[in-house]
């Protein structure tokens, strides 16, 4: 009789595994961006970039607007997983640029139905967002992370719920409205930069830690407001 190799059921390195399914976060990221800057329609892009958080959570990957919206209930190690989430989403994200960067799609075939190639839409999305206030990326931020939390959570009670399709639309209807509504997410964020060939570095560490952080403060709001409600999570 055959036996199954025990290896596999072994428990991994923990912090090895946030920082495997970070980095899956990143490229899944990336892919979404890729999509998204390949479309005309912006509508058909949002839906699409949508595929890359479906795959996170489906394949429960690690990704930092995911799990930041949890911290106000976890201890000090969470927050450990959390940063180590964030610093392996950007490397993936900057991989999946980088891979990017080295095909024809890049620098030489336009966008379908426009004039631009990927690297000059990622350089004209991302130099509008840096352009912008740093007020005005932080609430563009906030209401991203707003939207991710309701995604993840909305997500989660679906499967507790056995409703496969209430959660299909509880992560591809939030993941649309930011999109549409140019809302800031840093992972997506960081890989329009890389992709763009990372211009003004100094204004785009301090724009990327004012989106992280709004982000964050965005991602724990509906769950701090939820305390004092009679209609907890």
């Amino acid at each position: 009789m055959q036996t199954k190799n025990t290896t596999e059921n072994q428990p991994k390195n923990r912090w090895l595994s946030y920082i495997a399914d970070g980095l899956l976060s990143g490229l899944m990221i990336g892919i979404g961006g890729v999509v998204s800057l390949s479309c005309e329609n912006r509508y058909l892009g949002a839906f699409l970039f949508s595929l890359g958080l479906f795959c996170i959570i489906h394949f429960q990957y690690g990704l930092y607007t995911g799990k930041v919206g949890y911290i106000l209930d976890r201890d000090l190690p969470y927050l450990a997983e959390t940063g180590v989430t964030l610093l392996a989403n950007a490397a993936g994200a900057a991989f999946a640029a980088a891979l990017v960067r080295l095909t024809r799609f890049a620098s030489l075939v336009p966008v379908q139905g426009l004039d631009v190639t990927l690297t000059e839409r990622a350089q004209t999305t991302i130099q509008t967002k840096m352009d912008d206030s740093l007020l005005s990326a932080f609430v563009l931020a906030f209401f991203c992370g707003i939207l991710m939390f309701t995604a993840v959570e909305g997500s989660r009670k679906s499967r507790e719920a056995n409703n496969g399709i209430a959660g299909i639309f509880a992560v591809v209807m939030p993941i649309m409205v930011f999109i549409l509504c140019g809302f800031n997410h840093c992972i997506a964020d960081m890989f329009y930069y890389f992709l763009a060939g990372c211009p003004a570095p100094t204004r785009a560490v301090l724009y990327l830690l004012v989106v992280i952080f709004g982000n964050l403060v965005g991602g724990i709001c509906i769950p701090f407001l939820k305390r004092f409600s009679n209609n907890p999570l």
